[in-house]
This record gives C-alpha cells, sequence and structure tokens, in this order.
C-alpha cells in the first residue's frame, strides 16, 4: 500500500511544501514572499472587466497586479460588459505569458483588492496528505531541497531498469519510455513492464514539476496492449481528476492524455527563459547557505561570495537573517564569478 508523507520549510523569503509518495517526491509547492497575492490559486479577487470578445467567448478581468485574468464565459453568467467589476476565483495560475485562468464568483465594486487569500501551503499539505502529520526543521528542509533538484531533472529511473524522460515544451509534455537494462529479456515483456512502470513514475513526476496540458508518453516496443495500458494510466493519473481524459494509443505507439493544469509549473517558477536558475532562485539558495553554515557555527563571522545579480536580490534576505544572527553575515558581489556558483564559509 502506498505511503503519503508530508514536509513543511519555512525559510527566509520562501516556504516550501513536499508530499512524499513512498519515499520519493511527489508535490513541491512554493510560496515566495515576492509572489502577487491576486494571482495564486485558490484566491478570490475584486476586479474590472477589461475586455469582452464574444466571439471566443472570453473575457478579461483586469485584477489590479499581474497580467489579466482570463474568465470563460457561459449562458447563466448573463451579458458581462467592459467596465463592469465582478468577483473571480482563481482557477489555475499564469503561465508562459498568459495570465490565470478565472472562475465567476459574483459581481463587486472596485478598486481592484484581494478579497480573500489562497490557502497557505500547510493548508494545501493537509488536503493532499490527510490524515497525516506535517514534519518541520531540518529534515524537512532537506526533504525540500531533494525534491527541487529532482524537479529540475528531465531524466528518472524506473524500477527494474531502463528510464523515463520528460520535456515540457510551448505546446506539449513529451515523455520517452526506454527499456535500457530490460533489453536483456525477452522483448515484448521487457517493453511491457516498462511502460506499466513508467506511467507511475510519469504521474508522479508530472505532478512534482507542476506539469500539465497535452502529455504525450512514447511507449516502448510495438503491439501494445491497448486496454491494459489505459487501465494502468487511469489509476497512475487518478489523482489529478476531475479533468483527465485520454486517447486511443495510436499506431505510432503513442498516448495522449490531457491533465489539467492549475498551479504555475515549477520550471516556471524556478528557471529563466533560457532554462537557468533565476536571480531570486539563487539568492534564496544563497541565503539557505547563509542559515546552514551561521546555524553550524555559532558567533563565527561567515562571509559569502556570489554574482552581482543575485546579490542584490538576496540583500533583503540577509538583513532578514542578519536580525537572527547578528552583524556577523557578510556578503561581497564578484563580477567574474559565475552566476550560479556561490560560496559560503565562515572567514
Amino acid at each position: 500500500m502506498s505511503e503519503r508523507r508530508a514536509y513543511l520549510d519555512v525559510g527566509v523569503g520562501e516556504t516550501r511544501g513536499v508530499v512524499t509518495l513512498d519515499g520519493r517526491p511527489e508535490r513541491l509547492l512554493i510560496a515566495r514572499d515576492t509572489d502577487l497575492a491576486r494571482q495564486r490559486l485558490g484566491a478570490r479577487v475584486a476586479g474590472r472587466v477589461r475586455k469582452v470578445e464574444r466571439v471566443h467567448a472570453l473575457a478579461f478581468v483586469d485584477l489590479g497586479e499581474g497580467p489579466d485574468g482570463a474568465l470563460n464565459l457561459r449562458p447563466e453568467m448573463g451579458r458581462l460588459g467592459e467596465g463592469q467589476w465582478v468577483e473571480v476565483e482563481i482557477r489555475a495560475e499564469a503561465k508562459g505569458g498568459k495570465g490565470p485562468t478565472l472562475r465567476l464568483a459574483g459581481e463587486a465594486d472596485g478598486p481592484p483588492r484581494l478579497l480573500l487569500p489562497a490557502p497557505t501551503i500547510e493548508d494545501d499539505l493537509r488536503s493532499l496528505a490527510p490524515g497525516h502529520s506535517i514534519e518541520t526543521g531540518a529534515r524537512a528542509r532537506d526533504i525540500a531541497e531533494a525534491a527541487e533538484a529532482e524537479a529540475l531533472a528531465s531524466v528518472f529511473p524506473l524500477p527494474g531498469g531502463g528510464s523515463v524522460a520528460i520535456e515540457a515544451t510551448r505546446a506539449l509534455v513529451a515523455v520517452d519510455v526506454d527499456v535500457g537494462e530490460r533489453q536483456g529479456t525477452e522483448s515484448k515483456r521487457a517493453a511491457r513492464a516498462s511502460n506499466l512502470a513508467a506511467l507511475g513514475v510519469a504521474a508522479r513526476v508530472l505532478r512534482l514539476k507542476g506539469e500539465g496540458g497535452l502529455v504525450v508518453i512514447d511507449l516502448a516496443g510495438r503491439g501494445h496492449d491497448g486496454p491494459a495500458l489505459i487501465a494502468a494510466a487511469r489509476a497512475a493519473f487518478a489523482l489529478d481528476n476531475p479533468g483527465v481524459a485520454f486517447g486511443p494509443i495510436s499506431r505510432f505507439g503513442t498516448l495522449e492524455l490531457t491533465i489539467p493544469r492549475r498551479r504555475r509549473s515549477l520550471a516556471d517558477y524556478l528557471l529563466d527563459e533560457s532554462g537557468r536558475p533565476t536571480a531570486e532562485t539563487l539568492a534564496l539558495r544563497l541565503t539557505r547557505a547563509f542559515e546552514r553554515e551561521a546555524l553550524a557555527d555559532p558567533g563565527g563571522r561567515i562571509v559569502g561570495r556570489a554574482a552581482p545579480d543575485v546579490v542584490s536580490a538576496a540583500a533583503p534576505y540577509l538583513e532578514a537573517l542578519k536580525g537572527r544572527f547578528g552583524a556577523r553575515l557578510e556578503l561581497a558581489a564578484e563580477a567574474d564569478r559565475p552566476r550560479e556558483s556561490f560560496e559560503v564559509s565562515p572567514a
């Protein structure tokens, strides 16, 4: 029987929540102090209808911060007009330059403002792992660090050999199943075993990454047992319901499905357009390194060195740490230091 556990890491500038499935990270939830409160999943906001496109049955709502939200128009809503004030709920967070998806909750008056904040990370953990206690402290931080590293990986081993590669593009998420070491066994049996294992791993990792939309799985081998694989896929992705839909296995050996995308993906959160960690992501990692060294060396002077944009992003977090550890924390900018390479150590 599968076992889930929940972990909460509360750090300076960032809170991370992790749900593990049989010891492997299944969910990584992040909330940063710099997040826009009116753009988070579950928040209720008073906004103004900025534009109505009746041909596409869409209304765009100005939330007062961040990109406009998109509201799908339905007959039962009545006739919304431009300039009208409405209360909306964030049903899916913004992604890839597109604003959040909204649900109409009722009428409102101006100005644009937050009416009800989104659930906290702790709230979400209790919902995702009901009945389980939430572990905090040093172990929770270690679990969160490992979950973040795995969420940014692209190749994942399968039980018994082989691997699955997962890559998100603008149009879809591609999943490739590789038989690998199983090739030494009878080929059709090896392909079946790899495909069944890959469905479970892919489901877990896609939840971890926060990816959704159209997913195309390139299955190993030929002559697939369609009903058995579809049944296994339905079981693997059941936690992502409501809204998961499957297509038949194609003659090219691919299985297509759609997964509702509700949260901002971790890649969108942690990385820039080139796929490298943002200055904010690196600044938070640097801050955690300072905290770790300060705890390990009470009273000692701790010195850090980092690229200028990382130092700039880390400045407010370091000031918060100084309120706890004193002025013994020092951070210097080095113009020639590689952006992703920082160091923190006792002086």
